[in-house]
């Protein structure tokens, strides 16, 4: 009797609230209210509203072909998820078409595995979780840069919950792991029913949240080459309180130096592009040359003209081409370091 009567209630106060939505936009005036109050108005409104996921079919498959298959048979109706950490929120908030089914990658089997060969180099499994790739000793030991990148995401729940993989297929411009991975030279290994294809990390990207991803192709793997000995690398993360928000600028740098002189570099932006983006002129600015400050500084200067960063709510256009700047130097002088 009570369940009944608190939700007659609940179904009474969300329809006030709907009322007194629709009079803010039609019978205010324009100046009425300042955008802050319908600001947050709207949000507490909406908070309301979508505080409950869509009616959907969930499945849990336990082989990456019964997976496949179900994708191949729903087209464009169907998302996949592995941590689900992007997805639910968006489904919450509405901020994509409802899909009419859910595929949890959790119950395959082998797609959870971090392993590393001096010949082969390092494989990531897509369901390999973001702060099992930040804890794994061969990370630290041989991929400093991946493992900067990876403890610069998201809070400790979210690390513990989303993929490493998740962060590159949700292909935000500001994805932490994406700058680290373009200077590694990965691939990203997908596959469908129809067969599996190896994609380079910068062909991978297409547009915000958009990737060479096909509606019934699985992330499976994501390989890195073994650097070089004498490499060294770096990912530098800007945001107000780092891991818990998303990069105001990203930058990563991998290099190899003898005797001062630069053999080999490269540099990726995230967050100052619609992708996250290599540096390739300030990369040859560097390469067979003598390191010095004033070197590193045209170079990071250089590294301005590649991006395209927006004026949004978290930083303006101008203080992000300042910050490029100062974060690419920053991180050219930690890796050629002497």
């Amino acid at each position: 009797m009570f369940k009944k009567i608190l939700d007659k209630s609940v179904k009474i106060y969300v329809f006030i609230l709907y009322i007194v939505y629709i009079l803010v936009y039609i019978i205010s005036p324009v100046n009425g209210h300042s955008g802050c109050d319908e600001t947050i108005l709207r949000r507490s409104i909406m908070a309301v509203f979508y505080r409950k996921l869509p009616r959907f079919e969930y499945l849990i498959p336990k082989t990456l072909e019964e997976a496949l298959t179900v994708l191949k048979n729903q087209k464009e109706s169907a998302k996949v998820f592995a941590g689900g950490t992007d997805l639910i929120p968006q489904m919450k908030r509405r901020e994509i078409p409802v899909p009419r089914c859910v595929i949890d990658l959790k119950g395959i089997s082998k797609l959870d595995a971090i392993s590393f060969d001096e010949d082969s180099g390092l494989k990531i499994g897509s369901l390999v979780t973001i702060n099992a790739l930040a804890e794994s000793p061969v990370i630290r030991q041989h991929f400093p840069s991946l493992f900067q990148a990876a403890s610069s995401i998201g809070s400790p729940q979210v690390r513990n919950r989303g993929t490493f993989a998740g962060n590159i297929c949700t292909a935000v411009p500001s994805a932490d792991s994406a700058p680290a991975l373009l200077t590694l030279e990965a691939t990203i290994t997908v596959k469908g029913l129809n067969g599996e294809r190896v994609v380079p990390i910068d062909q991978f990207f297409t547009g915000p949240r958009m990737t060479v991803l096909k509606p019934d192709e699985i992330l499976v793997e994501i390989s890195v080459p073994t650097p070089a000995r004498s490499s060294r690398g770096v990912y530098l993360k800007l945001s107000p309180r780092h891991s818990m928000d998303l990069a105001i600028v990203g930058v990563a740098v991998n290099g190899v130096s003898e005797k001062g002189i630069c053999k080999d570099v490269k540099i990726a932006l995230g967050a100052v592009a619609p992708t996250p983006i290599r540096a390739p002129m300030a990369e040859e600015m560097l390469k067979g040359q003598r390191i010095t400050p004033e070197l590193i500084d045209e170079a990071a200067r250089n590294a301005i003209t590649q991006c395209s960063p927006i004026d949004d709510h978290r930083a303006s256009q101008e203080y992000r081409c300042d910050m490029i700047y100062a974060m690419t130097r920053r991180a050219l002088n930690q890796v050629f370091a002497q």
